[in-house]
């Protein structure tokens, strides 16, 4: 045995339940003798390895995501949609929520956009940011319910400003209510400059100002959201009718 019964049961008291974990596969494995030097290091690796796996799964869980599949490392890249194969590797780096920077994914209906968000909101729970992705009717429903709690719309506002990664599905698909249209500056005003904020939309940006409103509120939010913002266009190729085609072919 690597370690003994009394050694075993320290690890139990102080929730080290991976390290143990780790020893004990060491003890089933360990074809010659090992170092005392690499039966630590074997156990640490693993029980760490463990450790962040486990991490990441719980971050993917709590992320809300539409598309739990997507993944961006196997995005199909096929040469209709016209996607930039190094700009989609850039993102799976995860270097965007460290710099701040936004993402826009914008393109007609069909397109794999929501796909895209999920995608990238995975990757950033990988790299262990903390993200979530949401329907901006759901969001909007939020807000309209939150106007009756305590707290009001303020708490839900700093609530949504804490994620490093907040990913809003359906951006401005439809024209927000006037209750709604309140929110995004306070939140956005949060976030500028301190996390990351993604889209799904189908309106081109020369649209948004006036589905905002139009109004001071509007430019407020655009500013906020246009600078430092990686603009992907997700084109008119439609990924649903692709994907049903290829599951036909024999």
């Amino acid at each position: 045995m690597i370690i003994d019964t009394e050694t075993k049961r320290k690890p139990r008291e102080m929730n080290a339940q991976d390290l143990l974990d780790a020893f004990e596969r060491l003890d089933e494995q360990a074809a010659v003798p090992l170092s005392h030097t690499e039966v630590i290091r074997l156990a640490v690796d693993s029980a760490h390895s463990g450790h962040m796996d486990a991490k990441i799964q719980r971050l993917v869980k709590r992320a809300g995501l539409r598309y739990p599949q997507a993944d961006l490392r196997t995005i199909d890249l096929v040469g209709e949609r016209r996607l930039d194969r190094s700009t989609i590797a850039s993102l799976d780096a995860g270097n965007y929520p460290g710099q701040r920077l936004n993402v826009v994914f914008q393109g007609a209906t069909g397109s794999g956009k929501s796909h895209l968000l999920c995608a990238l909101a995975k990757s950033a729970c990988r790299a262990r940011y903390r993200a979530v992705c949401i329907r901006m009717p759901d969001l909007a429903e939020q807000v309209s319910m939150a106007a009756d709690r305590p707290g009001g719309v303020p708490k839900l506002v700093r609530e949504y400003s804490t994620y490093n990664l907040l990913a809003i599905d359906e951006w401005l698909v439809d024209k927000p209510d006037e209750p709604f249209k309140r929110f995004p500056p306070g939140l956005m005003e949060l976030r500028y400059d301190t996390a990351s904020t993604a889209f799904a939309t189908r309106p081109a940006i020369k649209e948004w100002h006036n589905r905002l409103g139009g109004d001071t509120i509007a430019d407020a939010i655009l500013d906020r959201i246009v600078h430092n913002t990686i603009w992907i266009d997700t084109g008119e190729y439609n990924m649903r009718q692709h994907h049903g085609q290829t599951m036909l072919e024999p």
